[in-house]
């Protein structure tokens, strides 16, 4: 029966550099499979590259062959010493990989618990490795059911259902004081990565027009194209205000972007509508006095920060849950990998009965010629229910009873019996 071996480094063993040095593109995680495929000690493989992990998860008949024979392959492959990355391998075997796997998938072993963005290129790794053809009956089976337990966790828990990330955050924050942001109007002060991700999260809420204003104007151009908004020059900033619901302030100003004055003039023609100010930079863009102002309310980092820490708190007890999840999920594995086991005996055994009820009942029936077709299915028929009928318990101890404590033993009495050693 084969093993399966789990290979691989991540953003907890292998620092940034290391990782980049073996990670592999999409180019040459097909051409790594295609060379796998025809490696006689590897028999199935599955290859997951992204920038904080590099696994390649295998079906083996010999483990230790396969792992040594996999450790030189990617040195070679990626020129690059072994010695180099060799430390900061992890291996895991049996229903340890399986776990891992689950893990892994369930975002429970990502650097963010609960981000989603890991099922989908686990999805996109296995769909590789089933174009090759180097992921068979073992792990097609573990990673269809890797999916299934990986939406199940989503699905039963609340591991992802709490912002996590700053930027993630402000837009929770915007829905908060909303209750819904469709149709809500933005403003982005800062065009850089922590705004780029707001946009984002804006976008999948349905969000208003977006305004995108930037120090450098054509950066400001770039985003608000790529997400159908908007793009003002820093200077209008103040004119436009009017126009928003809420500002996103994400620059790498060293003083405020915006300052209670300005604020208190521009409030005037909202006619009470209230405004709401999302700062999330260090230093802060906006001057915490703007909260003085009726109906304007400004908040900064530590703010999104206290939401963070405790969501993230919240994700770690849904973890927990998860965890009992996957647990369940490797045992039920574990049985099915159990019962390919037994397979081969339980065919064997079917074929040896049925072989000796057809001679048996070739043997009747030619002492009968008087019978009528009709009657010889009907015979037939009996024939067949009988072998069901006697096959039944056995077949059921192989599976289930038979699997408990030493089921080799269980096997090997099943082929002495019924003398199967020259068919199995």
């Amino acid at each position: 029966m084969r093993d399966i071996v789990l290979l691989g480094l991540n953003h907890k063993t292998a620092s940034v550099d290391v990782r980049e040095c073996i990670a592999f593109t999409a180019d040459e995680t097909e051409r790594a499979l295609a060379m796998l495929r025809d490696n006689p000690t590897i028999a199935e493989s599955v290859l997951f590259s992204t920038c904080n992990r590099i696994e390649l998860l295998m079906a083996v008949d010999q483990r230790d062959a396969a792992v040594s024979i996999a450790k030189q392959f990617i040195a070679e492959f990626k020129k690059v010493p072994l010695s180099q990355f060799e430390s900061s391998l992890y291996r895991y075997d049996g229903d340890d990989a399986v776990r891992h796997t689950l893990q892994v998938a369930a975002s429970l072993d990502s650097m963010v618990v609960g981000e989603p963005q890991i099922l989908g290129q686990m999805k996109e790794a296995y769909r590789k490795a089933t174009v090759e053809k180097t992921s068979g009956v073992i792990l097609n089976k573990l990673l269809h059911r890797t999916f299934f337990v990986a939406k199940k966790v989503r699905t039963e828990t609340g591991i992802g259902d709490h912002a996590v990330s700053i930027s993630y955050a402000a837009i929770e924050l915007g829905k908060k004081i909303f209750g819904d942001l469709e149709g809500r109007r933005v403003m982005l002060i800062g065009a850089g990565e922590m705004a780029e991700l707001a946009v984002e999260h804006l976008i999948r809420n349905r969000a208003g027009t977006i305004t995108v204003a930037n120090r450098t104007f054509s950066r400001g151009v770039e985003l608000a194209t790529r997400f159908r908004g908007k793009a003002i020059k820093f200077e209008e900033i103040i004119d436009c205000i009017n126009d928003v619901d809420i500002v996103i302030s994400s620059t790498g100003a060293s003083e405020y972007v915006l300052r209670k004055n300005q604020i208190k003039t521009a409030m005037k023609s909202r006619r009470n509508r209230s405004l709401f100010f999302i700062d999330i930079a260090v230093p802060r863009d906006i001057d915490p006095d703007i909260n003085r102002i009726s109906n304007a309310y400004v908040y900064d980092i530590d703010d999104l920060k206290g939401i963070v820490d405790d969501n993230i708190e919240d994700r770690n007890r849904e973890a927990v849950k998860a965890q009992r999840i996957i647990d369940e999920a490797v045992i039920g594995f574990r049985k099915w990998v159990d019962t390919l086991e037994v397979v081969p005996t339980i065919i064997s055994l079917r074929g040896k009965v049925e072989a000796v009820a057809r001679q048996e009942l070739e043997k009747t029936l030619t002492s009968l010629n008087h019978l009528s077709e009709s009657d010889k299915r009907t015979i037939e028929r009996m024939t067949g229910a009988l072998v069901n009928k006697i096959l039944h318990e056995p077949t059921d101890y192989l599976k289930k009873n038979g699997c408990r404590g030493n089921k080799s033993v269980a096997l090997d009495l099943t082929r002495k019996l019924f003398n199967l050693e020259e068919n199995h």
